[in-house]
């Protein structure tokens, strides 16, 4: 589940030194510690039938549910009900049976009490009249038609169907939907059938969810949507979009099939529902994962413009992950979110360095990290695995999300890549359409790789916080050595421990590059290595393995050679330590080089932001050259550098890459540019791009602050 849409960060490469953590904002440890919950009886399907009335907002049904007791004597069980009324209870025969509605639930009353093996059908009546959870009637507006959708997540289900809402029940179900003519619906599973009433100038349509999946993970969309046609062989593939948006859904979605057939072949486990379909709402801020199908925001749709800056491909690639991870196999309960989520967001940075290539994938990696550390430094730490919580929603953030995700790459590092991806197959054929927690898959590692890792979840899956590096280094001319000291200077609060991890040390000399691993198991520890030629480079923690804070001086020449040579999360790093030098002429020579001709975009955007054009007058042909650069970031970058030195007569300049380029953001910093530069001329055209249509309205948004920004300075 990504429940936001593309964050707009021009540059994630901020990596946070070794400073002491801030005063903690948020204190999750007062919060309440929540267990999972026990039920006397298992679910085993639910059969819903609804008509609707989308003018009144309101729908009418039943749920035909069939469940057996997990004792003798079962003489009453309940079921969750919110915004719903049950208005009757039926047995089997069609006797009337007792029923005791609550705020949140309904108990039904057993006349015959059924025995353990049992099987009980029970069947509610019951209505709806505009819910406001997890069910959503709209009107017709300016921007979607009249339409039904849900949310499940986390608990809501039950805001339109009274069932048992918690994830660790799993069941099958249909869905039998009567809605007035001329609407599509979508649901989970196989499309049985749709049938048409003329008369009653109605239709119904037949959905069956025929493998067990958590009702949170339950969905239903009506509308007149157009529906998009795809295919991954028999696999039928749909995308579920408002009339309007049909051409651009075309292309937006045109990489779903590869996208299943990329996990189908990571995981080793073939797509495991009967189809796959995206829909879109106004009421998902990003995408939420339904079983065979993903609601998504309607601002995945945009104009092929807009691709640039305001990609969803990350969101539809970890939504698709989800069918695997969440729902093939489903947290068994919300403190153990990292299931869905850490595995989800791994899973779509697997897909972007596939797709985009190493450098991509590591800057999302990095991105995942930095934010982490972002919370952790600005609202709290806490376990990943945490049972205190107020509702689940809580631990739905970047511990869950992105810290998750790095920890698995750690992982990853410490088994190696085949044990490591054997190790998720074996866990999702083994518990393939069944309730996990964390002690399952550290059972499957141990199962699958003979390693006992439980040190390796304990620290960083039952405790908080991350390691913060001291490091310093050396070379000793005479004894002809290298050493690094490496010191654990993180705060030790809430029981964040002294951490257990190997680490890669990467030596650069003269005569090449070696790698040494070593590990780290101490507050305080140092290294040498042989080494007769002075390093050009020492690298800690080559290949960016791991999750962490450090601070780490370096001489200039060693930063100019890293800026140089190193990877690009290397390379980018060590331009911004170059900061504090920008005024020196090697330095800023250095950067003028990587500005024109690194290849990873990342980096010519740090170099543009440490250089110094308050120093460097001649730099400003540099920065004109990069804002025509391919990359729609470092050209931003470039126009908001030149726009802050006030000169205008870049005026000219800026108004023709506003017209000229072709990305919205790099319009708008132009706009922004030239609000900065005073000159009261350009309000006609400052007006003019008032007009200019663009996605998320950007340009207007731009227009309108720099032609407050000249009227002040007039």
């Amino acid at each position: 589940m990504a429940r936001f849409g593309p964050l707009l960060v021009l540059s994630v490469g901020l990596i946070l030194g070794a400073t002491p953590l801030k005063a903690q904002q948020v204190d999750v440890w007062s919060r309440p510690v929540q267990t999972e919950r026990t039920r006397t009886h298992d679910f085993i399907h639910y059969r819903v039938s609804l008509t609707f009335d989308l003018d009144q907002k309101v729908f009418h049904g039943e749920n035909r549910i069939t469940l057996t007791p997990f004792a003798d004597g079962l003489d009453r069980f309940e079921v969750d009900a919110e915004e719903i009324v049950v208005e009757a209870a039926f047995g089997p025969a069609g006797e009337e049976l007792a029923f005791q509605p609550t705020d949140s639930s309904v108990v039904i009353i057993l006349p015959n009490p059924p025995n353990f093996g049992d099987t009980v059908q029970v069947t509610l009546a019951y209505r709806g009249d505009n819910p406001q959870e997890g069910f959503f009637f709209d009107d017709a507006g300016d921007d979607h038609p009249q339409m039904v959708s849900t949310d499940s997540w986390p608990n809501e289900a039950h805001h339109w169907i009274p069932l048992y809402d918690y994830p660790h029940d799993k069941v099958t179900h249909d869905l039998i939907i009567t809605v007035p003519a001329g609407n599509n619906v979508l649901a989970n599973g196989r499309l049985v059938g749709v049938t048409e009433d003329a008369e009653a100038g109605a239709t119904t349509w037949h959905w069956a969810q025929e493998r067990p999946h958590s009702t949170y993970l339950m969905m239903l969309a009506i509308g007149p949507f157009a529906v998009i046609e795809d295919s991954l062989g028999d696999l039928p593939i749909s995308y579920w979009v408002y009339p309007e948006a049909e051409e651009d859904a075309r292309w937006i979605f045109e990489k779903t099939p590869r996208m299943i057939e990329f996990y189908s072949d990571l995981f080793d486990y073939p797509y495991p529902w009967a189809k796959y379909d995206q829909v879109t709402t106004p009421h998902v801020g990003g995408g939420a994962e339904a079983t065979s199908a993903t609601i998504l925001g309607d601002g995945v749709i945009h104009d092929r413009k807009a691709e640039k800056d305001f990609s969803w491909e990350r969101i539809i690639a970890h939504e698709i992950a989800h069918q695997w991870w969440g729902d093939l196999i489903t947290l068994r309960e919300w403190s153990h979110t990292w299931l869905n989520e850490s595995f989800g967001t791994y899973s779509d940075y697997l897909w972007t360095r596939a797709e985009k290539g190493e450098d991509h994938g590591a800057w999302d990696l990095l991105g995942k990290k930095n934010q982490y550390l972002r919370e952790a430094r600005e609202r709290y730490m806490r376990p990943i695995v945490f049972e205190r919580y107020d509702l689940p929603g809580d631990n739905f953030d970047s511990h869950t999300y992105p810290k998750g995700a790095c920890i698995l790459h750690q992982l990853r590092y410490l088994l190696g890549d085949e044990p490591f991806f054997r190790t998720l197959s074996t866990f999702l054929h083994e518990h393939a359409y069944t309730p996990v927690d964390t002690h399952d898959f550290m059972k499957t590692v141990k199962d699958v790789t003979g390693r006992n890792m439980d040190w390796f979840f304990e620290q960083n899956l039952f405790l908080p916080g991350h390691p913060v590096f001291d490091v310093a280094s050396e070379w000793d001319a005479e004894s002809e050595e290298v050493r690094v000291q490496v010191r654990q200077v993180q705060s030790r609060e809430h029981g964040v421990p002294i951490y257990r991890t190997p680490l890669r040390i990467g030596i650069v000399t003269p005569s090449g590059k070696r790698v040494e691993e070593v590990w780290l198991e101490q507050e305080e520890q140092a290294f040498v290595f042989p080494s007769p030629e002075k390093p050009l480079l020492v690298r800690f923690d080559e290949g960016n393995w791991l999750l962490k804070e450090w601070s780490y001086e370096k001489s200039v020449e060693e930063l100019l050679f890293q800026a140089r040579n190193d990877d690009a999360i290397g390379r980018e790093w060590a331009v911004r330590e170059l900061a504090d030098n920008a005024t020196n002429i090697e330095v800023a020579g250095t950067l003028m080089n990587l500005v024109r001709e690194d290849p990873f975009w990342a980096v010519r955007v740090a170099a543009l932001e440490v250089l110094r054009l308050d120093v460097w007058k001649e730099l400003k042909s540099l920065y004109q050259l990069a804002a025509v650069d391919a990359n729609s970031n470092v050209r931003r970058t470039a126009i908001r550098h030149l726009g802050e030195i006030g000169h205008q007569d870049l005026n000219p300049f800026f108004q023709e890459r506003f017209r000229l380029d072709d990305s919205y953001l790099v319009q708008a910093e132009a706009l922004t540019a030239i609000g900065l530069n005073g000159d009261r001329s350009y309000l006609p055209f400052l007006e003019e791009a008032l007009e200019v249509p663009s996605h998320r309205d950007v340009i207007r948004q731009a227009a309108e602050r720099a032609i407050e920004q000249l009227s002040k300075s007039g």
